[in-house]
């Protein structure tokens, strides 16, 4: 899939106003989610992106690059929440419309090794369909000041 595909995918399944709110919301959640693979699973998956938009994925700090953080689907969305500068709710819905985009993008092998390392809260968010915003999301929000 080409750059412009991707991001013209994302912005239509979050219904967003243009390619460059897509962008901050595939930056986003691709580098929360090169935080929490281990392995050599970053770079793997990177290797089937557009060139554009790989070097998210890989991202994190050389220290930690690999070392799959352990995190919940709250705390991935908090993080996505936090790159993006957008409350959690919409952090969700776009996280989802990016993993949804990125689950037809790369091959079915690679997706399922990154599902093997996702717990299921997370790997929910890669099935897309219906809008999955985690219980606890709302609440959290508000909790926060978002």
């Amino acid at each position: 899939m080409q750059f412009s595909e991707f991001l013209g995918q994302v912005q239509h399944r979050a219904q967003l106003p243009s390619l460059g709110h897509a962008l901050a919301a595939t930056r986003a959640t691709l580098v929360t989610l090169g935080e929490r693979l281990a392995g050599g699973e970053p770079a793997d998956l990177a290797a089937q992106l557009p060139r554009e938009i790989a070097h998210f994925v890989v991202r994190g700090e050389p220290s930690s690059m690999g070392t799959g953080q352990r995190f919940d689907l709250n705390e991935f969305i908090t993080r996505v929440s936090l790159r993006e500068g957008v409350d959690m709710p919409l952090a969700a819905q776009h996280a989802q419309a990016v993993l949804g985009v990125l689950n037809a993008a790369v091959s079915p092998g690679e997706m399922a090794q990154v599902r093997g390392q996702l717990p299921e809260d997370i790997r929910r968010l890669l099935e897309g369909g219906a809008n999955i915003v985690p219980e606890g999301i709302a609440a959290s929000a508000a909790s926060a000041g978002f």
